[in-house]
């Protein structure tokens, strides 16, 4: 079992309850993972997936072992049938196999290049490690997609929603670098799966993400009116995918204000971290009682431990 997208989940309300019941007992399962170990391979920086991660392997009981390719490993290649006459020092398919032999599960965390959309589509260095590597594979933020944290946002929705039918809008922001898309993809796929919730997208027009992820969901340009009776309010930032990986757009009054929210239903404010302040969101919105930003972020645990007791079951 690897998993790389929330597409790999095959009953989104049944793992969410199996979660939240990780997170009443964290400690249940402590003896499933000894004597296992859980490879973490970073070719970008991380806080929270790092130690969200970390911390719920050590929940179950793993040995937890951490490479930074940035600074600690091979430059590695990728492509089949290179001749590596060039920066790349270790090809894939000697990398994968290795640290096979040393590891039960490897986690990968390799960001777009946002130069390439071909080649982020393609998820060179995850599918890479998918090909050669001879055990379960997790997606830690790909290219294209953050599946843990997804998950993690189902789980914190699921906390925090009311009886009535909830409205959830994924709402652009300014930002001053150019970001991937994967967040944003991953809690759309993850919404798709949400059939007792509304979903609506809302971005500046030009900043649609690939249509073959939004598929059929509703996309208003209207920021003020996407917002209007919204129980959870999600920001985050993404680049152009149509003039990949430009910023084309920084119109600042797209960050969420206290006087936007008041168009909600007295909504839940939710961003993955870490967040640029007064750009993204207002000071009064993310300190104000309605922001959930810090237990979203809690709740990375549980959703990376539920994904490893799953595979750790399958392990033998």
């Amino acid at each position: 079992m690897n998993y790389t997208s929330i597409n790999d989940i095959d009953n989104l309300s049944q793992w969410v309850k199996d979660a939240l019941k990780i997170k009443k007992k964290p400690l249940k399962n402590k003896k499933l993972g000894k004597n296992k170990t859980l490879g973490m391979l970073f070719f970008n920086p991380s806080l929270r997936t790092r130690l969200s991660t970390q911390k719920a392997a050590l929940n179950l009981g793993m040995n937890v072992m951490v490479m930074n390719f940035t600074n600690e490993g091979w430059t590695l290649e990728f492509e089949d049938g290179a001749i590596m006459n060039k920066g790349a020092s270790e090809h894939i398919k000697e990398a994968a196999a290795v640290i096979s032999q040393y590891c039960d599960i490897i986690a990968i965390r390799a960001f777009a290049g946002l130069a390439d959309k071909e080649k982020d589509n393609a998820e060179t260095v995850l599918t890479g490690f998918q090909k050669y590597a001879t055990v379960p594979i997790v997606n830690m933020e790909g290219c294209t997609g953050h599946p843990l944290q997804s998950l993690a946002d189902a789980i914190t929705m699921e906390e925090h929603k009311t009886k009535h039918r909830q409205k959830v809008v994924l709402t652009w922001a300014p930002h001053p670098r150019a970001l991937p898309q994967a967040v944003a993809n991953s809690f759309v796929e993850m919404m798709q799966l949400q059939t007792e919730m509304d979903f609506v997208i809302t971005h500046p027009e030009g900043y649609e993400l690939n249509p073959e992820i939004t598929k059929d969901s509703k996309i208003e340009y209207d920021q003020n009116k996407a917002f209007e009776n919204a129980d959870f309010i999600y920001a985050k930032n993404w680049s152009n995918y149509k003039e990949y990986g430009q910023i084309t757009n920084s119109d600042p009054n797209w960050t969420v204000s206290a006087e936007k929210m008041k168009l909600t239903n007295n909504a839940k404010f939710m961003h993955c971290l870490p967040v640029r302040r007064n750009m993204i969101v207002t000071d009064e919105v993310i300190d104000s009682e309605n922001s959930i930003v810090i237990e979203q972020a809690n709740n990375r645990t549980y959703s990376a431990q539920l994904v490893l007791q799953k595979i750790l079951k399958n392990v033998k």
